[in-house]
């Protein structure tokens, strides 16, 4: 008896005009999906998440031999903001599949069990010769609905934008191996500076150590005033405090790099490369510029990033179109699975907004600003890209020349502490010229490391402007 109520009532409402066509609707009550711009993924990600990473090993006994390729090739399976960048790649995906179901049919489907019992009394009907308790009774229902939107443009531009917010995530993280590189390299690099400022220094300590020996002597020889040998300790114990200051700079450093590439910090390693320097000629820069333009993945990202805000603005225009969908359910019905039959319902509606200015111009004006800020950050990377080429090649070409005029100092000055060391030895002065030269020595072996140094991040640094580091930076740090 119910299932035949229940029937005639789902007949009832297929023979209306809505069940069989579509319905315009529109108004504040409009059931029209509502769409708004899409937002652009842009991962929170900065210069300083560069220097940690995921540590995932352990220690192990024993010093570990550690080489520039070997640093870099952690650095690019451990380094935290390669991690966060590749994940954000996965969100980007996940955004997109998003967009795509509401292009796609939507099947549910439920199993309904209902036993009841009613008190008519409690419900206020008295009639005269009915029972005043109806039940129990009831009934089962298994069903399978779907929804589809048929038309939908505004859903449609949504998934095209998001489809160009996943290929600029994916843009990103070979952007993120560029960075990756600058990060280790220059880690490492600062590492061998502050290895080779030690043994500079240490060979300071060992000279001041000698000139210190030489004035005693003369001093109890009494060849020599009280002043030469306070001088030569004053020197001898400055270039220990120096000494201490680049060992507490080496060990500092050395924890940096080791968190830029994931090693725990009680790992203990030792660094086999060298401080290379290979002269880098026949740069131009115009032709290195349109190089950076043509290969730098993050150019290329923030490009499709433009072309999403481009979709995610014609969605919010084609909000004011209308929607076509479709929902329907087919399912079976009866006071049990032997005794059901079979119902369903389709409806067909077309859902147009009337009167929904406010919101429909709030979301156009929030696409267009946003799509004048990606287009604003385009204009800005170009210029900036061009900008780091051409720092880095004025940086390369005046660090080698800072390379040249420091070690021929180092030559000079070491040249001049020999001579004064001598003339010193043989009582021909005293040794305020000693004092001197190791100071004039000490500075010139410090500018020559800083040169080198500079030398190869320059190098390093253009690798990375032209887009290339991630593969090439080899190349650019051996000159080949």
């Amino acid at each position: 008896m119910y299932s035949g109520l229940l029937l005639g009532a789902l007949l009832a409402a297929m023979m209306s005009p809505a069940a069989y066509g579509f319905q315009a609707q529109g108004g504040s009550g409009s059931s029209a999906p509502q769409t708004s711009p899409l937002p652009i993924v842009q991962p929170q990600i900065n210069s300083t998440t560069y220097q940690g990473s995921e540590t995932v090993e352990k220690a192990t006994g024993g010093v570990l031999p550690l080489s520039l390729d070997e640093a870099i090739a952690r650095g690019l399976k451990h380094n935290l903001g390669l991690i966060l960048t590749s994940q954000s790649t996965q969100s980007a995906r996940g955004q997109q599949l998003e967009e795509l179901q509401s292009l796609l049919p939507t099947v549910d489907a439920n199993l309904k069990a209902s036993v009841q019992q009613s008190d008519l009394q409690a419900e206020g009907l008295r009639v005269p010769g009915f029972p005043s308790i109806i039940g129990p009774y009831g009934y089962t229902d298994i069903r399978a609905s779907m929804n589809w939107s048929l038309l939908n443009l505004s859903a449609l531009q949504n998934y095209l934008a998001s489809k160009h917010n996943f290929e600029g995530a994916k843009l990103s993280v070979y952007d993120a191996r560029d960075l990756v590189v600058l990060t280790v390299g220059n880690a490492y690099l600062t590492c061998i500076a502050d290895k080779s400022r030690i043994d500079e220094v240490e060979a300071q300590v060992a000279t001041a150590k000698v000139s210190l020996d030489q004035a005693v002597d003369s001093h109890n020889a009494g060849t020599a005033p009280l002043l030469d040998e306070l001088r030569a300790r004053v020197d001898y114990q400055t270039q220990q405090q120096s000494l201490i200051a680049a060992q507490n700079a080496y060990d500092k450093d050395r924890i940096a790099l080791a968190r830029a590439i994931g090693l725990p910090l009680d790992q203990k390693f030792k660094l086999t490369s060298a401080e290379p320097y290979a002269p880098l000629d026949n740069l131009d820069a115009d032709t290195a510029v349109k190089q950076a333009l043509a290969a730098r993945s993050d150019l290329k990202a923030l490009r499709e990033q433009v072309a999403a805000a481009e979709h995610a603005r014609k969605a919010a225009t084609d909000e004011r179109l209308p929607v076509i969908s479709f929902s329907g359910d087919y399912g079976d019905i009866g006071v049990n699975p032997s005794n059901s039959h079979g119902t369903g319902n389709a409806t067909g509606p077309l859902d147009i907004p009337v009167f929904e200015e406010a919101r429909l111009r709030g979301d156009a004006k929030q696409a267009q600003a946003q799509l004048d800020e990606e287009q604003a950050r385009l204009s800005d990377l170009q210029g900036q890209i061009s900008a780091d080429v051409r720092d880095s090649i004025l940086d390369i070409q005046s660090a080698e020349k800072l390379v040249e005029v420091s070690r021929s100092n180092v030559a000079l000055a070491s040249e001049a502490l020999t001579e004064a060391q001598e003339r010193y030895k043989a009582g021909v002065d005293n040794n305020l010229a000693v004092s001197q030269a190791l100071a004039a020595l000490a500075q010139a072996d410090n500018q020559y490391v800083s040169s080198l140094y500079q030398h190869n991040m320059a190098k390093l640094s253009l690798a990375r402007a032209l887009g290339v580091a991630g593969n090439d930076y080899q190349m650019y740090l051996g000159g080949k």
